[in-house]
C-alpha cells in the first residue's frame, strides 16, 4: 500500500515527507521499513536493523509488527542506546521498550541488546562496536530529540567523526526532562544521568536510515534539523550530510519549517 505524503522535498541530501497525522506517518514509515529489511532478506538472506525506542516510534513500531510478509526470523535487532546502571527490569529500560513494542509480537532471529549493566564499560562499549561492524546495517531507523539529539549524541558531546562506534555520554538535562514529560520516570532526580550510545558514525553506517518525528514538542528540533546550521549544536543536523537518510514527520513536528520557509524546495 502506498501512502502519499502532503509534502515532499529536500532539504540538501535530505529527502523529506511531511503525512497528515502521528498515526499515517507511522504507517508509512513501517511500509519504507518493510521494503528495505524484505530486499535485504531476498538479496542476502538477512537484515539487520537498527532501532530507537520512545514515544515517538510507537506508531511506527506497531505498524511495523502488523505487516505482512516479513521473515522475522530472518531479522536480527540492534538498538542504539541504553541508561547505564538502570535497575534490572525497570520499565524506562528501552531493551523492554522494544520487547513490549515489538519484540514480543513478532519471532525476530536475534535481539542484541546495548549492556547497560556492565562492569568494564570500555570493554563493553568496543564488544558491542565489533557486534555491528559484524552485522552492517541494512537499515537504521531513529528520532529526533527534543534537543536535536540522535540516538543519546548530545548537543555537548555529539561529534561527526567519532573515532568509536559506541561510548557513554552525559545526558543532558533537556534530554532528562523529556524521558520525565514522556512518562518514564516520575522526577527528575529519578532519571539516569549517564547512558550508552552509538555514534554518529555508527548510526550514519547503516546503508538506509529512516528518521521519524511526530509531535507538535518536536517542531523546533525540526526546525533546526533542516533550517540551522549543520553543527553538533543540532546533532540531527548532519542528516542533511546523509544521502541514504529519509525524514518522515507529521504535519504537527513540521508546522514550524513550513510555516517559516512558505513551501517545499
Amino acid at each position: 500500500m502506498t501512502i502519499n505524503p502532503v509534502r515532499e522535498t529536500f532539504y540538501d541530501q535530505l529527502a523529506v515527507k511531511v503525512y497528515p497525522d502521528n498515526e499515517t506517518m507511522g504507517q508509512a514509515a513501517a511500509e519504507a521499513a518493510a521494503a528495505i529489511i524484505r530486499l535485504a532478506i531476498a538479496e542476502r538472506g538477512v537484515a539487520n536493523i537498527i532501532l530507537a525506542t520512545g514515544n515517538s516510534q510507537l506508531t511506527f513500531l506497531h505498524a511495523l509488527r502488523e505487516l505482512p510478509d516479513i521473515l522475522w526470523p530472518a531479522v536480527n535487532v540492534f538498538h542504539m542506546d541504553e541508561y547505564l546502571n538502570l535497575p534490572p527490569g525497570h520499565p524506562a529500560g528501552f531493551s523492554l521498550f522494544l520487547r513490549r513494542h515489538l519484540l514480543d509480537h513478532v519471532p525476530v532471529g536475534a535481539f542484541f541488546p546495548v549492556p547497560g549493566h556492565v562492569a568494564d564499560v570500555e570493554a563493553a562499549c568496543r564488544g558491542y562496536e565489533l557486534l555491528l561492524r559484524a552485522h552492517p546495517a541494512d537499515l537504521c531507523c531513529l528520532g529526533i530529540g527534543e534537543n536535536g539529539h540522535i540516538a543519546f549524541n548530545e548537543p555537548a558531546v555529539a561529534d561527526f567523526d567519532d573515532p568509536v562506534w559506541v561510548k557513554v555520554i552525559k545526558l543532558d538535562e533537556v534530554s532528562r526532562r523529556q524521558q520525565v514529560g514522556e512518562g518514564h520516570f516520575a522526577t527528575l532526580d529519578e532519571t539516569p544521568t549517564q547512558a550508552l550510545t552509538l555514534t554518529v558514525p555508527a548510526l550514519r553506517a547503516a546503508k538506509r536510515m529512516l528518521c521519524i518525528v511526530p509531535e507538535r514538542r518536536k517542531a523546533a528540533a525540526v526546525r533546526k534539523t533542516l533550517l540551522g546550521p549543520i553543527s553538533a549544536t543540532c546533532p540531527a543536523s548532519i542528516l542533511r550530510r546523509t544521502p541514504q537518510a529519509g525524514l518522515f514527520l507529521d504535519r504537527e513536528s513540521a508546522a514550524e519549517v513550513f510555516s517559516r520557509s512558505g513551501g517545499d524546495r
